[in-house]
């Protein structure tokens, strides 16, 4: 009986962690430099943020919104916008047509 209380108390921690990190949001950051005689080769900057998705909102963060596999919305703006840039560049190489 006392292991399955310690369970259900790690198990109800855990749960409040989780809604915690995602009401809050919690933010992760590093670089990465790789150097050779004074010379930088790459640089990596990670930025990770763990948010709910109405804390994103809140904060301004919809990249989803307008990423085209992940929105079919953002997929109709991308085709719309491939199309308007076809026919600017059809009147830029013919103005008068």
């Amino acid at each position: 009986m006392a292991e399955q209380l310690v369970h259900s108390i790690q198990a109800t921690n855990l749960a409040d962690i989780l809604e915690r990190v995602l009401d809050k949001g919690i933010v992760i950051a590093g670089d990465i430099r790789i150097n050779l005689v004074e010379v930088e080769l790459l640089n990596i900057k990670l930025r990770l943020l763990i948010a709910s998705v109405d804390k994103a909102m809140e904060m301004g963060i919809n990249w989803w919104q307008t990423d085209p596999y992940l929105s079919s919305k953002a997929q109709k703006l991308e085709d719309e916008n491939r199309m308007l840039k076809e026919q600017l560049e059809r009147l830029e190489k013919n103005p008068l047509a």
